[in-house]
């Protein structure tokens, strides 16, 4: 039977609607899976992997603040399979994007553009992607590490997001982050990436300098260079572009202290576009200091900077 709403009806729906609606989930992530390079695996599997991989980042609620859909962090995952590891398990590489918007302007600053290596993984076409931040997530450590890898760059793109609006406004994700690192999975010598033992360019060093007392000028400096730099482009260039600038020194004093660390190049990995464009908006004269310090500390992109010497 069918039972007209009315006006406190009509009202209350409205109401849930717009519960619902501000309570959307954080990321906007497009994930794509590419096995190409595999063999005698039913292309339905990996079909299968992206649409279980695009639910688990974008129907999970991430934290507890309420994210508008104009709201939602846009990140795009790549995960190219490499080869086989044993029965229904993959090595694989991770690229990983993510941007926010700079205020007054159609422009997306990125803020993550890095990839991991060291993925191993275990799925089936009808496996069901669980995680838990405190414990490993079902029996097969395998299983476990696919969900454990992707929740470690989600809380890794939510707390830098927060920093580039508040200094220090996405500590608790973060930690969350090194909590999943602190929790990682383990089989044996197949999965790699969460020991510091393992090397000095993997998940466990990425967290632990971000959070290391030894980078805190780094996080200043984020904040710095979103907040009271590209924020205030549109409407005091000068000023905003100065204050960037004028953090490379910071930058510096970071390296100098830390050589070849893993947060600067991940940093520079994300940044040397608009290190790029903006020293060509800065006047000649003004741009040998900033283009040495730049190519001692961004290897790959000494190039670049050195082109407009």
């Amino acid at each position: 039977m069918n039972v007209p709403l009315g006006k406190y009806g009509l009202s209350l729906l409205c109401m849930l609607l717009f519960a619902i609606n501000t309570r959307a989930q954080e990321l906007q992530c497009n994930v794509e899976v590419l096995g190409d390079k595999i063999q005698n695996v039913d292309a339905k599997v990996f079909m299968s992997l992206k649409k279980s991989l695009a639910d688990f980042l974008n129907n999970r609620k991430w934290t507890t603040d309420n994210f508008k859909p104009n709201e939602k962090i846009e990140c795009n995952f790549l995960l190219t399979i490499e080869s086989m590891a044993g029965e229904n398990t993959y090595k694989a590489s991770l690229n990983i994007q993510a941007s926010r918007p700079v205020y007054n302007t159609d422009y997306n600053t990125p803020t993550v553009n890095y990839v991991d290596r060291d993925v191993v993984f275990k799925f089936v076409e009808t496996q069901v992607l669980n995680f838990d931040d405190n414990r490993v997530s079902g029996s097969n450590a395998m299983e476990s590490n696919l969900t454990a890898v992707f929740a470690y760059y989600a809380y890794l793109i939510l707390g830098l997001d927060y920093n580039s609006f508040q200094q220090d406004g996405g500590l608790n994700y973060l930690k969350r982050a090194q909590n999943v690192v602190n929790n990682a999975p383990e089989e044996g010598k197949q999965i790699t990436g969460w020991k510091a033992t393992e090397g000095t360019r993997n998940r466990y060093w990425l967290i632990d300098q971000m959070l290391s007392p030894r980078f805190s000028k780094f996080s200043e400096y984020w904040y710095s260079f979103h907040r009271l730099g590209l924020d205030r482009m549109s409407q005091h260039p000068d000023e905003a572009r100065k204050t960037i600038l004028d953090g490379i020194a910071t930058l510096t004093e970071i390296n100098n202290d830390n050589p070849s660390s893993i947060l600067l190049q991940f940093f520079f990995n994300a940044k040397t576009n608009e290190f790029v464009n903006i020293l060509t908006q800065t006047p000649p004269a003004e741009r040998k200091d900033y283009v040495s310090q730049l190519s001692r500390m961004d290897v790959p992109g000494a190039a670049r900077y050195r082109a407009i010497k």
